[in-house]
């Protein structure tokens, strides 16, 4: 049966009712929207970026779209658009979203607080589990000798030399608990998040920052935690003070013009050493 055409042409892209738009609440606006063309006319709005020709969401630009043609050579184009919209913390960055986790790990015995001192604001009472011997201080402890050029501390804990030097183990079989012990599961702390950016920069920043260190949750001159975590993750006195969290890991993805960041921070109780990791 021959095609007979009637009204509109549709030389150029017509679209249709009920475009569809959602926003995630943190910025970030997804949506839908058809349209009816002939089959032989220009395709180049489906290009990726190309603008969402509704004013209000002309922010938004295509990420990809399918195509439908009927029999009488009409074609149906299903188009989606992602843009940044209000929500985010600006035109070109969405607020990040968390999760967070907590578990724990094994570590060497002598990496807990612990060890050589009372650490009282990790709840703990008593004496500390190596001590530093009578006298003594973390610098420079006196342990006890214990016979075989061997010394020892608290709960057996038995050192090369009697300043310390190297960790020979927990020795003395009267301290039932502690015997022959080398490791503890000490907690790990560790966030995940996204966010979506249309600046390339926000991307090649995070990516340059990956394995350096944090004291306040930004990387990047972005905020990736969110104020109910806290502000602050240092610890330790100036000139020591140490940074608490490491951007661990960044991955990306583009969707047009939009990008997603997806990164990975590890926060440690202890801080990380500034010879080691360099401040973001």
């Amino acid at each position: 049966m021959a095609r007979i055409d009637q009204g509109n042409a549709l030389t150029t892209a017509l679209l249709q009712p009920g475009a569809k738009f959602q926003s995630d609440g943190y910025g970030l606006v997804t949506g839908t929207c058809v349209f009816k063309e002939d089959q032989t006319a220009s395709t180049s709005f489906l290009a990726r970026g190309s603008a969402c020709p509704i004013s209000s969401f002309s922010f938004c630009k295509v990420h990809k779209a399918t195509t439908t043609l009927d029999a009488l050579g009409i074609a149906t184009y299903t188009v989606d658009y992602v843009g940044i919209g209000s929500g985010g913390v600006s035109s070109s960055l969405t607020k990040p979203q968390i999760t967070g986790s907590q578990g724990l790990t094994t570590e060497h015995i002598t990496s807990h607080p612990n060890f050589f001192e009372l650490y009282t604001t990790g709840g703990f009472s008593g004496d500390p589990i190596a001590g530093v011997g009578t006298g003594g201080t973390i610098s420079v402890p006196n342990y006890a000798s214990a016979g075989n050029n061997e010394f020892t501390g608290n709960n057996g804990a038995t050192f090369e030399k009697q300043t310390g030097g190297k960790f020979l183990g927990f020795k003395v079989a009267q301290y039932k608990g502690l015997y022959g012990k080398t490791n503890y599961l000490a907690p790990q702390t560790s966030f995940t998040g996204h966010f979506y950016t249309t600046d390339t920069t926000n991307v090649t920043g995070m990516r340059d920052r990956v394995g350096k260190t944090s004291g306040n949750g930004s990387f990047n001159s972005i905020d990736l935690l969110p104020s109910y975590l806290g502000t602050s993750f240092t610890i330790g006195t100036s000139p020591d003070t140490k940074n608490q969290l490491l951007l661990a890991q960044v991955s990306f993805e583009d969707y047009g013009s939009l990008y997603k960041v997806t990164y990975e921070i590890r926060y440690n109780r202890e801080g990380y050493e500034k010879s080691v990791y360099a401040d973001a």
